[in-house]
């Protein structure tokens, strides 16, 4: 089955910046990571989880939160199975434990906690 593993994670003060990693693999009956959109969620404590960024597959189309707009940034590489997202000009409030889904199978990953702190 198709399996998702964050990295990158961490503590870092404001302003300052991390890239999160998400190397999928177990993709099977012909579709491989290439044809799926990979999408960034966050989930802080005692809140929902949210939407953050997404890309498509083919176009590599991005989409944001307007709370990252601006400060994020989503890519992919197909070759890698690998999804990242750069943060840059975090803030206290970017702190939550942050998720890769894959559109379609409806596949999370388990997370890596990013804090943003002085």
């Amino acid at each position: 089955q198709i399996q998702l593993v964050e990295s990158g994670g961490g503590l870092v003060q404001p302003g300052g910046s991390l890239r999160l990693s998400c190397v999928a693999s177990g993709f099977t009956a012909g579709y491989t990571f290439m044809h799926y959109d990979m999408c960034w969620y966050r989930q802080a404590p005692g809140k929902e989880r949210e939407f953050v960024a997404s890309i498509t597959n083919v176009y590599q189309t991005t989409e944001y939160a307007d709370s990252v707009k601006g400060r994020f940034t989503i890519s992919r590489d197909n070759w890698k199975s690998t999804v990242y997202l750069q943060m840059d000009r975090l803030e206290p409030e970017d702190t939550a434990v942050y998720y890769c889904f894959v559109r379609g199978p409806a596949v999370w990953g388990q997370g890596t906690q990013v804090t943003v702190s002085s």
